[in-house]
C-alpha cells in the first residue's frame, strides 16, 4: 500500500522509506531472504537524498537477516558499513543498535568478551546521549548484556539485566522484547540446573513468540526445552522437541541452528546406541561447518565450538585472535584480500 502510494506520487524518498519499511516487516518475520531483497532494492535507488540517509539503517537490517540465514561474513559486512555510516554522520542511535547487532552476532560465535563488550558499548551511548531516546534502547543494550552474562556464567549479572530489560518491555508493551526475556531468564534457570522454574518460562515465551511469528525464536525455545529434558535423561522428550525446531529451522534455513540441531541428536543417538542415525547426524554436522566456514582460515581449528577471541580482517572474514597476533594480518587466507590491519569490529 504504501509502495503503491509512492509510486502514485513519483517520490523516490517516499518509496525508499517504504521498501526499508518491508524489510524491517519482513525481518520481524524471520522472512530473511524478502528482507535481503527489499534492503538491496533500498541500496539501488540511487539519487535520493533520504536513501543516502539510510543507508546504515538499510545495512544493519540486511545484516540482522544474514545472520539470520547464519551467513557470517555477509552479516559482519553489512554491520561494519552500518557502524561506519553511524560513526561518519554521527548517528548515536544507529551505532546503538549495531552494537546491539554486534552483540548477538558475537554471541553466535561464542566470543563471549566481544558478545559483551558492543551490548556495553550501547548501554554507555544510552547513558551519554539517550536522554529524549526511548527506553527501548536501554532495555535491548540490557537484554543483549544478560545474554552474554549468562553465556559467561555470570548468572546473578544476567538476571539483574534482564530483569531490567523485562520490566521497560512489560512499560511499553513490547511483546517481542517479552518474549526474548522469557526466553532468557528460562536459560538462566536451566543454567542454574533449576529446570522446574526454567520449563514454564520456555512456555510463556513460546507463546508470545507464535503469536507474533518470531519463528527463530520458537527453535532457540524448543532447544531449550529439549536441553532441559536431557539435564533430566528424558531423551524421548528431548528428540521431540529436537525434530519441531529442526522443521523450523529448515524452514528459515538457519544453517547454525541446523548445527546445533545435528549436534544434540549426536550425543542422544550416541547413548542409545543408533548407529546409523548417529553417522547420519555427524555427517551433517560437518556438512554445516563447512557451509558456514565455521574454521579458522589460518590454524584451521573450528570457531564457535567454544568461548574464543576472535578479530575480523576488513574482508569480514573472521579468525582466532591468537592466530592473527601470531602469523600477522598481510592477507586474508580465505579470499586473499591484502590486508594491513584487523577490521572495525
Amino acid at each position: 500500500m504504501q509502495i503503491d502510494t509512492a509510486r502514485e506520487l513519483e517520490d523516490p524518498d517516499y518509496l525508499t522509506e517504504s521498501y526499508l519499511n518491508l524489510a524491517r516487516s519482513n525481518e520481524k518475520l524471520c522472512e530473511f531472504p524478502k528482507t535481503i531483497s527489499y534492503c538491496k532494492t533500498c541500496l539501488n535507488m540511487r539519487g535520493t537524498t533520504l536513501g543516502l540517509q539510510l543507508n546504515g539503517q538499510v545495512n544493519l537490517s540486511m545484516g540482522n537477516a544474514y545472520l539470520g540465514l547464519s551467513v557470517f561474513q555477509k552479516a559482519l559486512e553489512c554491520f561494519e558499513k552500518a557502524l561506519r555510516y553511524a560513526h561518519n554522520n554521527d548517528d548515536k542511535m544507529l551505532e546503538c543498535r549495531v552494537c546491539c547487532s554486534l552483540g548477538n552476532f558475537y554471541t553466535h560465535l561464542k566470543d563471549y568478551e566481544k558478545a559483551l563488550f558492543f551490548p556495553c558499548k550501547a548501554a554507555e551511548l544510552v547513558n551519554d546521549y539517550g536522554k529524549g531516546w526511548s527506553l527501548k534502547y536501554r532495555a535491548m543494550s540490557q537484554f543483549h548484556m544478560a545474554v552474554a552474562y549468562r553465556k559467561l556464567g555470570h548468572l546473578p549479572d544476567a538476571m539483574e539485566c534482564c530483569e531490567e530489560s523485562m520490566k521497560i518491555a512489560l512499560q511499553h508493551g513490547d511483546r517481542p522484547l517479552q518474549a526474548q526475556c522469557l526466553l532468557c531468564f528460562a536459560d538462566i534457570h536451566r543454567s542454574r540446573a533449576d529446570v522446574q522454574t526454567a520449563f514454564p518460562r520456555y512456555d510463556s515465551s513460546m507463546s508470545i513468540m507464535t503469536e507474533i511469528g518470531n519463528r527463530l525464536g520458537q527453535v532457540q525455545v524448543l532447544l531449550g526445552v529439549a536441553k532441559c529434558w536431557l539435564m533430566q535423561k528424558d531423551l524421548d522428550k528431548a528428540l521431540e522437541n529436537i525434530e519441531r525446531a529442526h522443521e523450523l529451522a529448515e524452514g528459515l534455513g538457519n544453517k547454525l541452528c541446523l548445527l546445533k540441531i545435528h549436534c544434540l541428536c549426536e550425543g542422544i543417538y550416541r547413548t542409545k546406541g543408533q548407529q546409523r542415525e548417529l553417522r547420519n547426524h555427524v555427517v551433517k554436522f560437518h556438512e554445516c561447518v563447512e557451509e558456514m566456514e565455521l574454521y579458522c582460515g589460518m590454524c584451521g581449528e573450528s570457531i564457535g565450538d567454544r568461548n574464543h577471541q576472535l578479530q575480523a580482517l576488513p574482508c569480514s572474514h573472521v579468525f582466532h585472535l591468537k592466530c592473527l597476533q601470531t602469523n600477522g594480518t598481510r592477507g586474508c587466507p580465505n579470499c586473499r584480500r591484502s590486508s594491513v590491519k584487523p577490521g572495525l569490529v
